[in-house]
């Protein structure tokens, strides 16, 4: 029987939490063994930072997935399984605007994850950056770009080059890849050494810039623009798209601070009008970014350092949902910075109802298409500047093969050290009763052969003697 070992993480994210759960051979260390994904679990509700205020709202959204975890790993792990959990951007703006209620929040979901029967390590906010490095050490751990179980049970180094990673999620989005360009603002290298190899990164996370905020701050700049209502229009809603909200569901949060109108009322009402107009909506997205200051000798946006993107990437979370929405309503593939634009003007020139046709069954996020897809046209072609040339190099991506892609399993794999920093050599990747029965058949054949060779000799012994 195969016993295997287990690892739970929780993706505490800005709109929700997703559990995942990883498997590998119990009996391989450092590495030896391929860790996979066993299961996953995504919580109902908000994210954690969602439940500010709401005593023990946030530790008991997680019960159900941590009762799945108690039915997917078997009871006789349950001491021996990794429990982590990481909060990414949301709880970072919630640590920004009220720093005592995240430490809450963070102390709540610790105290409920005690009570599990399993080893956990700790409840923690990461920073961009490890969220950016993590992903980039899921994405290349799941292409085997770090080491590869190769012939005759050896583990290799596929020699190949590493992939980039690019995350968009809710509240923040992250750009990380090897470089081998000098990085000008140290704090935007992440140095990391795996199998005996080391590694010089680029990594860069923008807070503010995952797509709940990036929506939240396009409609703030309408409403700037256009004044504090009762009516907003937008161009990257479609148009027979309406939607009626108060002032505070644009103004609460850290993001859009700098926008707020004065005198400003939470309570007043807000009505929202989509009219559909690409270019409208292109011309107001570029607002939110800032291209016209750098300190260093090149920048993406914001006055951030960036070198010239080099090699493949891979684009998960929204990119991936983003990319496959385009695909669907359009039937184009975007494989190129002008397939992105044009996919991304026929999106933005439909009205609701056609977009409700080809996909009925986002209908709670249709209008959201747009913009998303220009902000993604803005942040790749103008911000990280990739081009005719890098952009094919971009795979668009959910899964590799049965595993989530996101910084979750390269988390576990650095905390829990199944990664190691040296290289294996040539270690063999075999459980020991499987050396064990190799050897064993490796004696019998010796004994087949040396009676072969017995009966031989004294067969031909017997020929002589008739001779």
């Amino acid at each position: 029987m195969e016993h295997f070992g287990y690892g739970v993480v929780l993706d505490a994210g800005s709109s929700h939490t997703a559990m995942y759960i990883y498997k590998w051979p119990a009996d391989k260390q450092n590495g030896t063994g391929i860790v996979t994904q066993h299961s996953e679990c995504h919580v109902k509700g908000g994210g954690v930072s969602s439940y500010a205020g709401e005593r023990g709202g946030a530790g008991r959204s997680l019960e159900p997935c941590l009762d799945q975890a108690l039915k997917d790993i078997p009871k006789s792990r349950h001491h021996l399984t990794p429990l982590y959990l990481g909060a990414t951007a949301g709880m970072r703006l919630l640590n920004i605007s009220n720093p005592i209620e995240s430490e809450k929040i963070l102390k709540e979901v610790g105290s409920k994850l005690h009570t599990y029967p399993f080893d956990f390590r700790g409840a923690t906010i990461l920073s961009g950056q490890e969220e950016g490095a993590y992903g980039w050490v899921t994405v290349n751990y799941l292409l085997e770009n770090f080491i590869k179980y190769g012939f005759a049970g050896h583990w290799l180094s596929p020699g190949r080059d590493t992939v980039g990673a690019l995350d968009f999620g809710g509240a923040s989005t992250q750009i990380t890849f090897e470089t081998a360009d000098v990085v000008e603002d140290k704090s935007n290298v992440m140095e990391l050494r795996l199998y005996g190899r080391d590694y010089h990164l680029y990594t860069q996370s923008f807070l503010c810039y995952g797509r709940d905020q990036v929506l939240r701050r396009l409609l703030a700049h309408l409403v700037k623009n256009q004044g504090a209502g009762p009516h907003v229009s937008h161009p990257c809603y479609p148009a027979g798209f309406n939607v009626s909200m108060k002032l505070d569901k644009v103004f609460d949060s850290p993001c859009t601070a700098d926008q707020m109108p004065t005198p400003y009322s939470p309570q007043d009402p807000l009505t929202v009008i989509g009219t559909g107009h690409y270019q409208h909506c292109l011309a107001n997205m570029s607002k939110i970014f800032s291209f016209d200051r750098c300190s260093f000798s090149k920048c993406s946006f914001d006055g951030v350092f960036q070198p010239n993107v080099t090699g493949s990437f891979m684009a998960f979370s929204a990119f991936f949902y983003t990319h496959v929405f385009l695909q669907r309503t359009t039937g184009i593939t975007v494989t190129s910075p002008t397939l992105l634009e044009g996919a991304t003007h026929t999106v933005c020139n439909m009205d609701y109802q056609e977009m409700l046709k080809k996909a009925p069954d986002q209908k709670g996020r249709l209008q959201d298409y747009c913009a998303a897809s220009v902000f993604i046209q803005v942040l790749m072609l103008q911000g990280y500047g990739f081009d005719e040339l890098s952009f094919p190099r971009i795979s668009f991506q959910r899964k590799a093969g049965d595993t989530s892609i996101g910084w979750a399993l390269g988390y576990m794999l650095s905390l829990s050290s199944l990664l190691p920093g040296e290289s294996m050599g040539l270690r063999k990747a075999l459980r020991p009763e499987a050396w064990a029965g190799l050897i064993f058949l490796f004696v019998f054949l010796i004994l087949i052969v040396s009676g072969y060779l017995l009966l031989k000799t004294c067969q031909k012994k017997d020929s002589d003697s008739i001779i």
